[in-house]
């Protein structure tokens, strides 16, 4: 044993870890309670500071702690990467925890921790994943191995995404509805590699008229799609272990519940492009058997309001919806194709018969494009 100091037999009542390393003789009782001051101060982990600051030993460290809280010490070196899951909490989180996802067994995840008091990464964990969380005893040498090379399998695409801009012809902002923010940390998430691509995406698709953006995850892939002139093709292929990542950004934008995985939601989100411009997404969620698969319809209230002529429609059809539209009752039926431009004639229409002498009230479930003067109920 590498021991730093004698047993001190004038400790103090220092309980834990820290008192098991007093009691064994690896630290006095004076350096115990400065180094949990110092981590505490430093806002690090005790045996991160043990480790990195005193040079104590880390296999030295994960055998006391297994003594001390009674749990067994699992091998990381022996166990095969290849056996653990696909990851449901993003690299960043980890790190921030110094803890990894190992395996779940029932409604329970098993992380693995240096520290069996790490409450914090257990709890957001558990946030995350959505199931009850277990720790599990590893040497802190190891874990900072296995965080390092789960690190690197998403750098790569973490740097491409990074590198993405939303162009400088917008000025961009996403509303996502009344919750105020403080605007530091605001800019902070927007400056991170995922909310980034997300955006590109979104506004990718506005700028190639697509109506809808499918996000999708499979098996082994993962894909987003965009539905141009009725046709869906594919776009872009992110990393499968980055499909939670993705869901649980466009499910904050729209403020759905990100823990609940298991039923569909529906949502909706404001892409503000300039000051008179913005751009209103339907989104709703599928569960699916590996993961949630997500659909934004893009819903542009320019295009109701660039009148009928925009529609495309041959003479004879613009006479007969003009005709129609100006009868005192009956029905006008709508039918086509996804992106035929259904939402948008029926708009258009309205657009035509929003006057003032007139009162105008719609049942729209769900209301798609919000038009001043007209009462759209919900």
């Amino acid at each position: 044993m590498n021991s730093l100091a004698q047993t001190d037999s004038k400790a103090p009542n220092i309980k834990g870890l820290a008192g098991r390393l007093i009691a064994e003789g690896v630290l006095t009782s004076e350096q115990a309670r400065d180094a949990q001051n110092d981590a505490k101060i430093m806002r690090v982990p005790l045996i991160r500071y043990l480790i990195d600051t005193l040079d104590v030993d880390s296999r030295e460290l994960a055998e006391m702690a297994s003594v001390e809280f009674g749990v067994p010490v699992f091998d990381l070196e022996a166990m095969n990467r290849e056996m653990l899951p696909e990851p449901q909490i993003d690299t960043e989180l980890m790190a921030k925890h110094h803890a990894v996802p190992l395996f779940r067994r029932g409604n329970r995840l098993f992380v693995a921790v240096s520290d069996p008091m790490n409450l914090g990464a257990l709890d957001e964990f558990k946030f995350a994943a959505g199931i009850n969380t277990d720790a599990v005893l590893v040497e802190d040498t190891a874990l900072s191995k296995l965080l390092a090379e789960l690190g690197e399998q998403s750098t790569g695409f973490d740097s491409d995404m990074a590198s993405f801009s939303t162009d400088g012809e917008y000025d961009l902002e996403i509303s996502d509805g009344p919750v105020e923010e403080d605007e530091e940390n605001r800019d902070a998430a927007d400056d991170t590699p995922i909310v980034r691509f997300v955006n590109k995406v979104l506004l990718d698709a506005i700028k190639q008229g697509a109506s809808d953006i499918h996000f999708e995850p499979y098996e082994k892939d993962y894909r987003v799609r965009f539905r141009t002139d009725g046709i869906l093709r594919e776009v872009v292929k992110p990393p499968r272990n980055l499909a939670p990542r993705l869901a649980a950004r466009l499910k904050v934008m729209c403020q759905m519940d990100i823990s609940e995985r298991r039923i569909p939601q529906d949502g909706r989100i404001q892409m503000k492009l300039s000051k008179n411009r913005a751009i209103d997404f339907r989104v709703n969620t599928l569960p699916t058997m590996y993961g949630e698969k997500i659909v934004l319809r893009i819903l542009d209230p320019a295009s109701a309001q660039l009148g009928i002529e925009a529609l495309g429609y041959e003479e004879d059809q613009k006479a007969l919806y003009l005709e129609a539209l100006q009868k005192p009752q009956g029905m006008i039926l709508v039918t086509g194709p996804t992106g035929s431009g259904k939402t948008v004639s029926l708009y258009t229409g309205l657009g035509i018969l929003n006057e003032p002498e007139r009162n105008i009230s719609t049942a729209e479930d769900p209301v798609e494009i919000n038009m001043a003067g007209i009462n759209q109920v919900l």
